[in-house]
């Protein structure tokens, strides 16, 4: 069977599993459907919040960016792994202990205040659809090569298909999808990681073929830093970003991990507080197999691209680059007219100019394709791309539901709501939300892991430093915490504005305040929030009694059982 069967078959196969596990879990009341009624085992909750987190960033992007940058890609391991640390060592246990559903929620009470607790709302839904562009143009990237469909049709579906199970299941629903959603892009990513280092290593474990030897009996980094470098790019193992950029990046992912509001939320669902960190340990370890892998593949990807494309007649050109051609993801342009195609980089030897045009959000897809590994392999891939970025979209699309109903309808505008009138609210937030989704799927303002990374940006200027201080400080106050938040997501948020939409000429590190990228400006952010919000609670009345003794009881290191 060719690709186009197999992938309709697995894709669809994966959907109606989605689908029933929906209907079986359908939520009857808000606890269901804002945290699960808390009864979701560590283990399971862990593997959902891998797939939670584990978005069309990790699957579809990450690889194929660190393909083309090489080393510096590895501030998103790092960032992205590192973060979980923080998030278990400081926030899990704490938060599940304060007992509340939302972020907002804790904002709200922690600082006493419906105008805190309304600014944290705009961050999280702000947040969460800046993150949400990111895993629909990753559905309407997979949609558009492999279902063989343009990519409004595909993030078209997409939607449908998050709106059935987020609006049927709320929580209760989208955590058992998104188990079953791990399973398989975890499986997905691994079965041709397998396949093709044993092909190029003969190695059958991708992380030692990452550092293995191929048939040549040459290491697979060694030549890849010779055929970049041959080439006119920068050696793969070397590095072009600065120090200090480097820094940032990483402490923006890192605290935006353990700021994003869909993360947290995660840790509501289980029933006791030793089960959220328990829960944080389970998520780093599911995280890890595919992290562990991702170098392994864009190395891989990267070394089979160029001796694939490289120099070879356009007339004999393989069938995966005339498939992905189509999608407008790749292309090429015969600049001098030989008919052969050129792939080089700034500084080529021989004086050529790149005719080919690459986009790195389909490296991990193509890469079967590449490698020449059977068509129900592909399929597979396809299928784990799709679950991953399904998997983050259900979650962001709950925040921004919880956010409007729960956090602003019922708690400050319409008090008087019934449990099955905020219900309601809910889904047709949750209907809303998936709607704008699926514009910015379709009209989406960056590549996935950039989009990503602003995303975990803002979120670590506006969230975390509320949050360590709500949580490790009875002193701050509600004032402190709104100037704070709001300072540190409007500075953050105008700096990537401008650099990436208003004036991306200047988008270099000549004109980047003191040479941090804009993925990098959330650090930053973070910075300004946290002086704002101490300058400002020195200045200002200090919490009531009540809120100082709620701060202590949370930190007190005593297992309660609700």
């Amino acid at each position: 069977m060719g690709i186009l069967m197999w992938t309709w078959i697995i894709v669809g196969l994966t959907f109606a599993l989605y689908i029933g596990i929906a209907i079986w879990s359908r939520a009857s009341s808000t606890g269901e459907f804002y945290v699960a009624s808390k009864q979701v085992h560590p283990i399971a909750n862990g593997m959902a919040t891998g797939a939670d987190w584990m978005s069309a960033a990790s699957f579809i992007s990450m690889a194929g960016l660190i393909s083309f940058i090489g080393r510096d890609g590895a501030v998103y391991l790092m960032g992205w792994t590192g973060g979980y640390v923080l998030l278990a060592l400081l926030l899990a246990p704490y938060l599940r202990k304060f007992g509340k559903y939302t972020v907002p929620e804790f904002v709200g009470e922690r600082y006493y205040s419906d105008v805190a607790r309304i600014v944290a709302v705009i961050c999280a839904i702000f947040v969460s659809f800046t993150y949400v562009a990111g895993q629909m143009r990753g559905v309407g990237i997979v949609f558009s090569r492999f279902l063989e469909v343009d990519i409004t049709s595909g993030v078209i579906i997409g939607v449908g298909i998050v709106f059935f199970y987020a609006v049927l299941g709320g929580m209760k629903g989208i955590t058992y999808t998104q188990v079953a959603q791990y399973c398989v892009l975890i499986v997905a990513y691994l079965i041709p990681a397998i396949f093709i280092s044993i092909l190029m290593t003969g190695n059958p474990i991708p992380q030692l073929g990452f550092g293995g030897t191929l048939s040549d009996g040459s290491y697979l980094l060694s030549k890849l830093d010779g055929l970049n470098e041959a080439l006119g790019f920068a050696a793969y193992t070397g590095g072009t970003k600065s120090t200090i950029d480097v820094f940032f990046i990483t402490a923006a992912l890192m605290v935006g991990t353990a700021g994003l509001p869909h993360v947290i939320i995660r840790f509501f669902t289980v029933p006791k507080v030793a089960d959220a960190r328990k829960s944080a340990g389970w998520a780093l370890l599911f995280i890890a197999i595919l992290y562990t892998t991702a170098p392994a593949v864009a190395a891989f990807a990267r070394t089979n691209m160029i001796q694939t494309l490289n120099d070879k007649p356009y007339a004999s050109a393989p069938s995966w680059f005339k498939n992905w051609e189509e999608t407008k993801l790749i292309s090429w342009t015969d600049k001098n007219n030989d008919g052969i195609m050129q792939y080089r980089g700034a500084n080529a030897p021989d004086g050529l100019e790149n005719e080919l045009k690459v986009d790195r959000d389909i490296m991990v897809l193509a890469n079967p394709e590449i490698a020449q590994l059977p068509n129900w392999v592909v399929a597979l891939v396809a299928a784990g791309g799709l679950a991953a970025a399904l998997s983050t979209a259900a979650g962001l699309l709950l925040v921004i539901s919880t956010s409007v109903s729960h956090d602003l309808l019922k708690s400050i505008f319409m008090k008087e709501l019934s449990e099955k009138q905020e219900l309601v609210w809910a889904r047709v937030a949750a209907g809303f939300a998936v709607a704008i989704a699926g514009y910015f799927g379709i009209n989406p303002p960056g590549f996935v892991a950039q989009v990503v990374a602003f995303a975990f940006g803002l979120a670590a200027s506006s969230f975390f430093p509320i949050i360590i201080l709500g949580i490790f400080s009875k002193k701050v106050n509600k004032e402190g915490a709104i100037a704070g938040m709001l300072s540190g997501i409007v500075f953050t948020a105008a700096y990537i504005i401008y650099f990436k939409f208003v004036n991306p000429g200047a988008n270099n590190a000549a004109n980047w305040w003191f040479g941090i990228s804009p993925e990098g400006i959330g650090t930053l952010g973070m910075l300004l929030n946290f002086i704002v919000t101490l300058v400002v609670t020195k200045f200002t009345p200090a919490p009531p009694e009540k809120i100082q003794h709620l701060v202590e009881n949370v930190r007190v290191p005593k297992e309660l059982s609700a």
